[in-house]
């Protein structure tokens, strides 16, 4: 653990080193040399640094593109381990040889990479498969090397204490918690058969499902398919690309789960001219509410109402709420005027979305894991949809598509903003109405009324008796209209005994009630000789 720690330690000394040499020396971002010099030190530090290096390439929220390309050759860099090991590897797994286990086993490997690598096998009924074989001790090697790389980023925050504004040790924690993550297959096996049990019934699509009983935490065995590249020009690009439309918004809207890693080396079409999904390792989320607020920062983008883009980026987490909202307006109206200049076919959400997140302050708190898959995997469909359609336009077709699949989130009137937005956000209100007004009616039996503002002073009296009454009525009012509220839904269920021939009594006795207390309401009101 020393030597790991010392190793680790001098490494990272040497880059923060080059960088105040450069930093001095006023070295032109184009010509530094700290993005090279960090992918060799990572390569060098081995499989838990290859994958920190290939984590920290999603992060478009805190690197630049030089940083991000240079990151992203490390994809291609990963040593394969023995075929031995990764045979007893698979015995060690099932508790058989792999004799039993398969017809046939190829000790090479079809790829290699920082957490695993792949093999070749047949089962005993003829059907080709794909072994998925994690890295020997590659759990506990992570787990050392990511202890010693806290300790090393907790000593360079008291060297260099500006570094502290980026959060490294929030930064460092999210990474080793998702690379225990990938090291589960057991949840790749998971999410596997969730898209293949979402999409099962998808002709023009093709997810190969895992093999029952074959997967381990440390083993994953996958059916094998094969075909041509997306960017082959004998494949049918634009029916493609409406397929992938459809695939992606079903996974943002409707699944909630999406396939994170979407580069042409896992996307391909089989031999019958279906698009095929490959490695599910890389998954994203996303929760109702953050599918609401995608779809109408979508549909505020294409609208060009920057308040409406304001809020929804609130909403995904894209912005964090502040009191002086000017700044980020003049920044999104900047944004959609660089837009409004471009033909409809240039137009790009990822960038959008990235440009938005690049508003907020430096200091503030950094984008959630879900929103960096997000991010990435949005520019990763949209370079893979101009690969099969130049020509298509991807908010376009995303809109024009997607109003089934939304299932009502986004409106058919792209083109007048104000009019969108009040009919997306009614649709929202009155979905949820009911339910607030519930939470409130039993808040109010269980604590009583309390008005939200309270006001005594001398001389005020006549004052705060009116506020007093003000806040009666409120709280009369709504309870009266909860009561119509729940009265309609107990007459439009039929729910309880029933008089007068078939009036359900509770929404009877609902009625009467609210009708007494209206009649109060508007009573008290006349008295006053007010509205």
């Amino acid at each position: 653990m020393i030597g790991r720690l010392l190793h680790i330690g001098a490494r990272a000394t040497g880059l923060l080193g080059l960088a105040a040499y450069e930093r001095l020396r006023r070295t032109p971002p184009d010509r530094s040399c700290l993005p090279r010099r960090a992918r060799i030190s990572l390569e060098r530090l081995g499989p838990t640094f290859v994958k920190l290096g290939q984590t920290l390439s999603l992060r478009r929220d805190l690197l630049s593109e030089r940083w991000l390309d240079e990151l992203r050759r490390l994809q291609d860099n990963v040593e394969p381990f023995p075929g031995a090991e990764a045979q007893q590897a698979v015995e060690e797994a099932f508790g058989q040889s792999t004799e039993q286990l398969f017809a046939a086993f190829e000790t090479k490997p079809l790829a290699a990479a920082s957490i695993a690598q792949v093999h070749r096998a047949r089962l005993h009924n003829g059907r080709a498969v794909i072994v998925k074989i994690r890295r020997p001790a590659i759990r506990a090697r992570i787990d050392r090397d990511m202890r010693a790389l806290v300790a090393t980023t907790r000593l360079l925050i008291i060297i260099a204490p500006r570094l502290e504004r980026l959060q490294p040790l929030r930064l460092v924690d999210e990474i080793w918690a998702n690379l225990r993550k990938e090291t589960d297959f057991r949840q790749e096996a998971r999410n596997i058969r969730r898209f293949n049990e979402a999409f099962r019934d998808w002709p023009s699509l093709s997810i190969p499902n895992v093999i029952d009983d074959l997967q381990t935490e440390t083993v994953l065995v996958q059916e094998m398919s094969g075909g041509t590249g997306i960017a082959d020009p004998s494949v049918d690009g634009p029916r493609l690309a409406e397929v992938l439309v459809d695939a992606y918004l079903n996974q943002f809207f409707v699944i909630g789960l999406f396939h994170g890693d979407p580069h042409p080396g896992n996307l391909f079409v089989t031999p019958d001219g279906r698009l095929c999904f490959h490695d599910f390792g890389l998954t994203g989320y996303l929760d109702n509410r953050t599918r609401r607020a995608l779809a109408f920062f979508l549909q505020a983008f294409v609208s060009g109402d920057p308040l409406w883009l304001l809020d929804s980026a609130i909403d995904l987490g894209l912005l964090h709420e502040v009191d002086d909202r000017s700044a980020f307006i003049r920044g999104i109206d900047e944004i959609l005027a660089d837009y409004a200049s471009l033909p409809l076919k240039d137009w790009s959400l990822a960038e959008a979305v990235l440009r938005v997140a690049h508003l907020g302050p430096d200091d503030k708190v950094m984008l959630p894991q879900n929103l960096v898959v997000l991010i990435r995997t949005l520019f990763l469909i949209e370079s893979a949809l101009r690969t099969l359609d130049p020509d298509l336009k991807i908010l376009d077709t995303l809109l024009a598509r997607g109003r089934d699949v939304m299932k009502g989130l986004l409106s058919d009137e792209t083109g007048n903003g104000g009019r969108a937005r009040l009919k997306a956000e009614a649709a929202l209100a009155a979905h949820d109405l009911p339910g607030v007004l519930a939470a409130f009616l039993r808040r109010l039996q269980s604590d009583g009324f309390h008005p939200a503002i309270i006001v005594r002073h001398e001389g005020l009296e006549t004052i705060e008796a009116h506020l007093d009454r003000t806040g009666n009525r409120l709280a009369l009012a709504l309870v009266t209209l909860g009561l119509y509220i729940a009265a309609s839904l107990l007459m439009l269920h039929s729910a309880g005994p029933r008089v007068l021939g078939n009036v359900p009594l509770l929404a009877l006795l609902g009625y009467l009630l609210a009708l007494g207390l209206s009649f109060r309401l508007v009573g008290a009101v006349g008295r006053s000789g007010r509205l």
